[in-house]
Protein backbone atom coordinates (compact mmCIF):
# COMPACT_ATOMS: atom_id res chain seq x y z
CA UNK A 1 0.00 0.00 0.00
CA UNK A 2 1.57 3.83 -0.69
CA UNK A 3 1.49 5.81 2.09
CA UNK A 4 -1.48 7.14 3.74
CA UNK A 5 -2.94 10.60 1.67
CA UNK A 6 -5.11 13.03 3.65
CA UNK A 7 -7.29 14.89 1.27
CA UNK A 8 -7.14 18.79 1.70
CA UNK A 9 -10.44 20.74 3.03
CA UNK A 10 -10.69 22.08 -0.45
CA UNK A 11 -9.57 20.42 -3.51
CA UNK A 12 -7.23 22.67 -6.56
CA UNK A 13 -6.48 22.32 -9.58
CA UNK A 14 -2.65 22.76 -9.35
CA UNK A 15 0.14 20.07 -9.55
CA UNK A 16 -2.24 17.38 -9.28
CA UNK A 17 -0.69 13.83 -10.40
CA UNK A 18 -2.78 12.57 -13.52
CA UNK A 19 -4.46 16.32 -13.67
CA UNK A 20 -2.44 19.19 -14.00
CA UNK A 21 0.27 17.02 -15.46
CA UNK A 22 -1.57 16.07 -18.06
CA UNK A 23 -2.83 18.97 -20.51
CA UNK A 24 -5.76 17.31 -21.40
CA UNK A 25 -7.29 16.17 -17.96
CA UNK A 26 -9.24 19.41 -16.31
CA UNK A 27 -11.82 20.04 -14.01
CA UNK A 28 -13.94 22.02 -16.58
CA UNK A 29 -15.64 21.52 -19.95
CA UNK A 30 -15.79 23.84 -23.16
CA UNK A 31 -14.06 23.83 -25.95
CA UNK A 32 -9.65 24.54 -25.59
CA UNK A 33 -9.60 25.73 -29.09
CA UNK A 34 -11.24 26.25 -32.53
CA UNK A 35 -11.60 23.60 -35.01
CA UNK A 36 -14.43 22.44 -37.31
CA UNK A 37 -15.27 19.04 -37.76
CA UNK A 38 -14.65 17.65 -41.58
CA UNK A 39 -18.13 16.23 -43.01
CA UNK A 40 -18.63 13.96 -45.96
CA UNK A 41 -21.13 13.00 -48.21
CA UNK A 42 -23.53 10.75 -45.92
CA UNK A 43 -26.30 11.89 -43.82
CA UNK A 44 -24.40 10.44 -41.10
CA UNK A 45 -21.49 11.65 -39.78
CA UNK A 46 -19.26 9.37 -36.84
CA UNK A 47 -16.73 11.18 -34.83
CA UNK A 48 -14.93 8.59 -33.15
CA UNK A 49 -12.02 6.62 -32.31
CA UNK A 50 -11.41 2.61 -31.91
CA UNK A 51 -12.10 1.84 -28.31
CA UNK A 52 -14.51 0.05 -26.76
CA UNK A 53 -16.94 2.82 -26.72
CA UNK A 54 -15.83 4.03 -30.13
CA UNK A 55 -16.90 0.41 -31.37
CA UNK A 56 -20.34 0.47 -30.24
CA UNK A 57 -21.39 3.01 -32.83
CA UNK A 58 -19.26 1.88 -36.17
CA UNK A 59 -20.20 -2.04 -35.11
CA UNK A 60 -23.66 -0.85 -35.41
CA UNK A 61 -23.60 0.90 -38.31
CA UNK A 62 -21.84 -1.91 -40.12
CA UNK A 63 -24.44 -4.57 -38.91
CA UNK A 64 -27.20 -2.47 -40.16
CA UNK A 65 -25.73 -2.11 -43.61
CA UNK A 66 -24.80 -6.34 -43.84
CA UNK A 67 -28.58 -6.12 -42.95
CA UNK A 68 -29.44 -4.73 -45.62
CA UNK A 69 -30.46 -1.06 -44.78
CA UNK A 70 -29.55 2.18 -45.80
CA UNK A 71 -26.88 3.32 -43.02
CA UNK A 72 -23.77 4.51 -45.05
CA UNK A 73 -21.80 6.35 -42.92
CA UNK A 74 -18.45 8.71 -42.99
CA UNK A 75 -16.64 8.20 -39.59
CA UNK A 76 -13.83 10.77 -39.02
CA UNK A 77 -10.97 9.82 -36.60
CA UNK A 78 -10.79 11.89 -33.05
CA UNK A 79 -7.30 11.77 -31.71
CA UNK A 80 -8.38 12.13 -28.13
CA UNK A 81 -4.92 12.18 -27.14
CA UNK A 82 -4.66 15.28 -29.10
CA UNK A 83 -7.12 16.92 -27.77
CA UNK A 84 -9.60 16.65 -30.73
CA UNK A 85 -12.39 16.11 -28.36
CA UNK A 86 -11.92 19.46 -27.50
CA UNK A 87 -12.20 21.43 -30.68
CA UNK A 88 -15.25 23.74 -30.49
CA UNK A 89 -16.96 21.58 -33.47
CA UNK A 90 -16.49 18.21 -31.49
CA UNK A 91 -17.69 20.14 -28.14
CA UNK A 92 -20.84 21.52 -30.32
CA UNK A 93 -22.21 18.25 -30.90
CA UNK A 94 -20.81 16.22 -27.69
CA UNK A 95 -20.27 19.32 -24.88
CA UNK A 96 -18.81 16.22 -22.68
CA UNK A 97 -16.08 16.31 -24.91
CA UNK A 98 -16.29 12.50 -24.65
CA UNK A 99 -16.36 9.91 -28.26
CA UNK A 100 -18.17 8.88 -30.27
CA UNK A 101 -20.14 11.28 -31.11
CA UNK A 102 -22.82 11.25 -34.25
CA UNK A 103 -24.31 13.88 -36.56
CA UNK A 104 -27.57 12.86 -38.25
CA UNK A 105 -28.47 14.69 -41.24
CA UNK A 106 -30.60 12.37 -42.12
CA UNK A 107 -33.93 14.40 -41.50
CA UNK A 108 -35.30 17.97 -41.85
CA UNK A 109 -32.48 19.03 -39.89
CA UNK A 110 -29.27 17.97 -37.93
CA UNK A 111 -29.97 15.99 -34.31
CA UNK A 112 -26.39 16.06 -32.66
CA UNK A 113 -26.33 12.32 -30.64
CA UNK A 114 -24.38 11.75 -28.11
CA UNK A 115 -23.46 8.78 -25.30
CA UNK A 116 -22.28 5.56 -27.53
CA UNK A 117 -25.82 3.93 -25.49
CA UNK A 118 -27.87 6.92 -26.86
CA UNK A 119 -26.47 6.59 -30.52
CA UNK A 120 -27.45 2.84 -30.29
CA UNK A 121 -31.33 3.45 -29.28
CA UNK A 122 -31.27 6.25 -32.08
CA UNK A 123 -29.96 4.09 -34.56
CA UNK A 124 -31.78 1.17 -33.80
CA UNK A 125 -35.10 2.78 -33.70
CA UNK A 126 -34.05 4.91 -37.18
CA UNK A 127 -33.66 1.79 -38.78
CA UNK A 128 -35.91 -0.29 -36.57
CA UNK A 129 -33.54 -3.62 -36.26
CA UNK A 130 -31.51 -4.76 -33.10
CA UNK A 131 -34.01 -3.25 -30.86
CA UNK A 132 -37.55 -5.18 -30.29
CA UNK A 133 -40.23 -2.34 -30.68
CA UNK A 134 -41.96 -3.28 -27.64
CA UNK A 135 -42.86 -5.88 -24.45
CA UNK A 136 -40.98 -7.72 -22.32
CA UNK A 137 -38.11 -7.96 -24.91
CA UNK A 138 -37.36 -4.32 -25.18
CA UNK A 139 -37.19 -3.71 -21.38
CA UNK A 140 -34.59 -6.79 -20.93
CA UNK A 141 -32.67 -5.39 -24.10
CA UNK A 142 -32.37 -1.96 -22.10
CA UNK A 143 -31.68 -3.69 -19.14
CA UNK A 144 -28.85 -5.35 -20.00
CA UNK A 145 -28.23 -1.80 -22.43
CA UNK A 146 -27.80 0.31 -18.91
CA UNK A 147 -26.25 -2.10 -17.33
CA UNK A 148 -23.24 -1.57 -19.05
CA UNK A 149 -23.54 1.52 -19.43
CA UNK A 150 -23.30 1.82 -16.14
CA UNK A 151 -20.67 -0.89 -15.49
CA UNK A 152 -18.31 0.24 -18.35
CA UNK A 153 -16.75 3.17 -15.56
CA UNK A 154 -15.60 0.12 -13.27
CA UNK A 155 -13.61 -1.79 -15.97
CA UNK A 156 -12.03 1.09 -18.09
CA UNK A 157 -11.68 4.09 -16.13
CA UNK A 158 -11.21 1.71 -12.41
CA UNK A 159 -9.33 -1.67 -13.64
CA UNK A 160 -7.93 -0.73 -16.49
CA UNK A 161 -6.59 2.67 -15.52
CA UNK A 162 -5.24 1.54 -11.88
CA UNK A 163 -4.38 -2.15 -13.09
CA UNK A 164 -2.17 -0.85 -16.44
CA UNK A 165 -2.21 3.03 -16.75
CA UNK A 166 -1.38 4.61 -13.50
CA UNK A 167 2.37 5.17 -13.07
CA UNK A 168 2.17 3.41 -9.62
CA UNK A 169 0.28 0.45 -8.34
CA UNK A 170 -2.41 1.13 -5.63
CA UNK A 171 -2.86 -2.26 -4.34
CA UNK A 172 -6.28 -1.30 -2.86
CA UNK A 173 -7.62 0.55 -6.19
CA UNK A 174 -6.62 -2.72 -8.27
CA UNK A 175 -8.16 -5.60 -5.78
CA UNK A 176 -11.22 -2.79 -6.05
CA UNK A 177 -11.31 -2.82 -9.24
CA UNK A 178 -10.37 -6.14 -10.14
CA UNK A 179 -13.09 -7.15 -7.77
CA UNK A 180 -16.06 -5.29 -9.68
CA UNK A 181 -14.70 -6.56 -12.93
CA UNK A 182 -14.53 -9.85 -12.39
CA UNK A 183 -17.99 -9.08 -10.44
CA UNK A 184 -19.58 -7.73 -13.78
CA UNK A 185 -17.72 -10.81 -15.91
CA UNK A 186 -19.93 -13.53 -13.76
CA UNK A 187 -22.95 -11.27 -13.41
CA UNK A 188 -22.49 -12.16 -17.58
CA UNK A 189 -21.66 -15.53 -17.48
CA UNK A 190 -24.84 -16.67 -15.30
CA UNK A 191 -27.01 -14.70 -17.84
CA UNK A 192 -25.20 -16.41 -20.65
CA UNK A 193 -25.44 -19.49 -19.37
CA UNK A 194 -29.24 -19.45 -19.60
CA UNK A 195 -29.95 -17.06 -22.86
CA UNK A 196 -27.95 -17.09 -26.10
CA UNK A 197 -27.34 -13.40 -26.00
CA UNK A 198 -27.86 -10.86 -23.20
CA UNK A 199 -31.47 -9.73 -24.05
CA UNK A 200 -32.79 -13.09 -24.82
CA UNK A 201 -32.50 -15.24 -28.51
CA UNK A 202 -31.67 -12.32 -30.57
CA UNK A 203 -28.61 -10.16 -31.30
CA UNK A 204 -29.26 -6.41 -29.73
CA UNK A 205 -27.82 -3.45 -28.76
CA UNK A 206 -27.08 -4.65 -25.57
CA UNK A 207 -24.66 -6.98 -26.73
CA UNK A 208 -23.59 -4.42 -29.20
CA UNK A 209 -22.70 -2.38 -26.11
CA UNK A 210 -20.82 -4.76 -24.58
CA UNK A 211 -19.08 -6.71 -26.68
CA UNK A 212 -15.97 -4.15 -27.58
CA UNK A 213 -15.63 -4.32 -23.17
CA UNK A 214 -15.36 -7.98 -22.88
CA UNK A 215 -14.29 -9.31 -26.08
CA UNK A 216 -10.70 -7.48 -25.08
CA UNK A 217 -10.48 -9.19 -21.94
CA UNK A 218 -11.53 -12.33 -23.02
CA UNK A 219 -9.11 -12.64 -26.04
CA UNK A 220 -6.23 -11.12 -24.13
CA UNK A 221 -5.52 -7.68 -25.92
CA UNK A 222 -6.76 -4.93 -22.96
CA UNK A 223 -4.55 -4.03 -20.36
CA UNK A 224 -1.32 -6.05 -20.75
CA UNK A 225 -1.71 -9.20 -18.79
CA UNK A 226 -4.96 -8.56 -17.23
CA UNK A 227 -6.93 -12.27 -18.99
CA UNK A 228 -4.91 -13.50 -16.76
CA UNK A 229 -4.51 -11.59 -13.82
CA UNK A 230 -8.22 -12.04 -14.36
CA UNK A 231 -8.22 -15.71 -15.28
CA UNK A 232 -10.74 -14.95 -17.68
CA UNK A 233 -10.79 -18.29 -19.30
CA UNK A 234 -12.90 -19.26 -16.22
CA UNK A 235 -15.97 -17.22 -17.81
CA UNK A 236 -17.28 -20.32 -20.27
CA UNK A 237 -20.38 -18.75 -21.27
CA UNK A 238 -18.51 -15.34 -21.90
CA UNK A 239 -16.24 -16.81 -23.72
CA UNK A 240 -19.10 -18.46 -25.96
CA UNK A 241 -20.60 -15.28 -26.39
CA UNK A 242 -17.71 -13.21 -27.81
CA UNK A 243 -16.54 -16.04 -30.30
CA UNK A 244 -19.85 -15.93 -31.92
CA UNK A 245 -20.58 -12.31 -32.12
CA UNK A 246 -16.18 -11.94 -33.40
CA UNK A 247 -17.68 -13.97 -36.01
CA UNK A 248 -20.24 -11.61 -37.60
CA UNK A 249 -19.00 -9.71 -40.42
CA UNK A 250 -20.21 -6.74 -39.54
CA UNK A 251 -18.85 -6.38 -35.89
CA UNK A 252 -15.49 -7.61 -37.51
CA UNK A 253 -15.86 -4.62 -39.79
CA UNK A 254 -16.93 -2.03 -37.23
CA UNK A 255 -14.39 -3.17 -34.73
CA UNK A 256 -11.41 -1.87 -37.67
CA UNK A 257 -12.85 1.67 -38.22
CA UNK A 258 -11.73 4.57 -36.66
CA UNK A 259 -8.47 2.58 -35.08
CA UNK A 260 -4.76 4.63 -35.36
CA UNK A 261 -3.12 1.85 -36.53
CA UNK A 262 -4.26 -2.24 -38.29
CA UNK A 263 -7.48 -0.79 -39.36
CA UNK A 264 -9.44 2.27 -41.12
CA UNK A 265 -8.30 5.52 -39.57
CA UNK A 266 -11.36 7.04 -41.92
CA UNK A 267 -14.06 5.70 -43.32
CA UNK A 268 -16.26 6.54 -46.15
CA UNK A 269 -17.47 3.77 -48.42
CA UNK A 270 -17.57 0.11 -47.63
CA UNK A 271 -14.79 -0.74 -49.95
CA UNK A 272 -12.47 1.30 -48.10
CA UNK A 273 -12.31 -1.96 -45.75
CA UNK A 274 -10.07 -3.87 -49.24
CA UNK A 275 -7.51 -2.14 -47.71
CA UNK A 276 -7.26 -4.63 -45.03
CA UNK A 277 -5.57 -7.97 -44.27
CA UNK A 278 -8.85 -10.20 -45.54
CA UNK A 279 -7.77 -12.64 -42.61
CA UNK A 280 -8.53 -9.90 -40.42
CA UNK A 281 -11.77 -9.32 -41.32
CA UNK A 282 -12.58 -13.23 -41.91
CA UNK A 283 -11.15 -13.66 -38.21
CA UNK A 284 -8.57 -15.81 -39.02
CA UNK A 285 -5.70 -14.01 -38.03
CA UNK A 286 -5.24 -12.11 -34.18
CA UNK A 287 -6.72 -8.42 -34.60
Amino acid sequence: MTETYTPPKVWTWDNKPGVSAAALNRPVAGATHEKDLPVGQHAFQLYSLGTPNGQKASIMFEELIEAGYAADYDAWFIGIGDGDQFGSGFVDINPNSKIPALLDRSGPEPVRVFESGSILVHLAEKFGAFLPTSGKARTETFNWLMWQMGSAPFIGGGFGHFYFYAPEKIEYAINRYAMETKRLLDVADRRLAESRFLAGDDYTIADMATFGWFRGLIQGDAYGEAADFLSTQDYEHVGRWVAEIDARPGTRRGRFVNKPSGGLRERHAGTDFAALDPALLAGTAPA
